[in-house]
C-alpha cells in the first residue's frame, strides 16, 4: 500500500477556513501521485498549542472537517487517517483521529488514551478516550494512535495482541523532544514486530515549535525515511507480507513470558 504522510505548517496567521482549503489540495495531489493512503498530523485544524480555540473550533463526527476528508477519501478513491479533531460529544471534548476508507465511510475513530499535562492545557480541557482502536483497511489491519501514547508501549502491545500490522501515528510532536520521538517510534515497531507510519506537525504556533520530522519504520526497526522540520511528505510503501515474514521467521511476540504469568 502506498501511503503518503502529509506534515503540514501549522501556525497562528492561518484561518481554520485556509487550513481545511490547504489540506484539501495537499490530499488531492497525493491521490493523484499513487497514494492509496493519506496520514495527517494531530489538531491540524487548531493546532495543539491552540488551546483557547479549542471549544470554539469542536465539532461532531458530522462535523465539517469531518465531512470534508471523508468526501475527498470519497472523491480520490483513497484511504484517509485524518490526523485528529477536537470531537465535540454529550459528555466533553476529546482529541479524536478519524480513519475513513475509500468510498468516504468513517471506518474508525480513536479518542486519546493518554492527554498531555506537561506544559500543556490538554489534560485540562478534553476527556480521555478509553478504547484501544484497529482496524482493518486494504489487507492491512492498523492500529491507531496519537503523539504522547508513543511514551505508553502497553497500548501498543494492546493493539498487537488485536491483531495491528502497522501504527498510524498522528502527532504534534515539539522539537526541544525529537530524540525522543525518533527512540519511541521505533521501539513501539521493533518491541512489536510491527510497521509505523508517523505524521507529525511542522511549523511554530505561539511559543510552541514543532519537530516535523514524520517517520516511518520497518516491523524489525529499520528506517524507510523521515523528513526535516519543514512542511513536506514523506512517502513509503507498506508491504504487510515483510511486516508477516519478519513475524514468522523471528518469534519474540510467541516467545514472551511475562504476560502468561500471574
Amino acid at each position: 500500500m502506498r501511503a503518503a504522510a502529509i506534515q503540514l505548517s501549522v501556525t497562528d496567521d492561518q484561518s481554520p477556513s485556509a487550513r481545511r482549503d490547504a489540506v484539501a489540495e495537499a490530499v488531492r495531489a497525493e491521490a493523484r501521485r499513487g497514494a492509496e493512503l493519506v496520514l495527517l498530523p494531530e489538531m491540524w485544524l487548531p493546532g495543539f498549542f491552540g488551546f483557547d480555540s479549542y471549544a470554539a473550533l469542536a465539532e461532531p463526527l458530522d462535523g465539517p472537517t469531518a465531512r470534508l476528508l471523508g468526501e475527498l477519501a470519497a472523491e480520490c478513491g483513497i484511504r484517509c487517517c485524518a490526523g485528529s479533531i477536537v470531537e465535540r460529544a454529550p459528555e466533553g471534548l476529546y482529541n479524536t483521529a478519524l480513519l475513513f476508507d475509500r468510498d468516504g465511510s468513517l471506518a474508525a475513530r480513536y479518542r486519546k488514551i493518554h492527554l498531555f499535562g506537561y506544559g500543556s492545557r490538554e489534560r485540562a480541557l478534553l476527556t480521555r478516550g478509553s478504547e484501544v482502536v484497529t482496524c482493518e483497511l486494504g489487507g492491512i489491519r492498523f492500529g491507531i494512535s496519537t503523539c504522547y501514547d508513543l511514551r505508553f508501549p502497553e497500548l501498543y502491545r494492546a493493539a498487537a495482541e488485536q491483531g495491528a500490522e502497522c501504527f498510524l501515528v498522528v502527532a504534534a510532536w515539539p522539537f526541544p523532544r525529537l530524540d525522543a520521538w525518533r527512540c519511541l517510534a521505533r521501539a513501539r515497531a521493533i518491541e512489536n514486530q510491527a510497521g509505523l507510519l508517523g505524521c507529525n506537525t511542522a511549523g511554530r504556533q505561539g511559543s510552541g515549535v514543532f519537530a516535523g520530522s514524520s517517520l516511518a519504520f520497518d516491523a524489525w526497526g529499520t528506517p524507510l525515511g523521515e523528513l526535516d522540520d519543514r512542511p513536506g511528505v514523506l512517502r513509503v510503501e507498506l508491504e504487510p507480507e515483510r511486516i508477516r515474514a519478519a513475524r514468522r521467521e523471528f518469534t519474540a511476540l510467541d516467545d514472551r513470558v511475562l504476560n502468561r504469568l500471574g
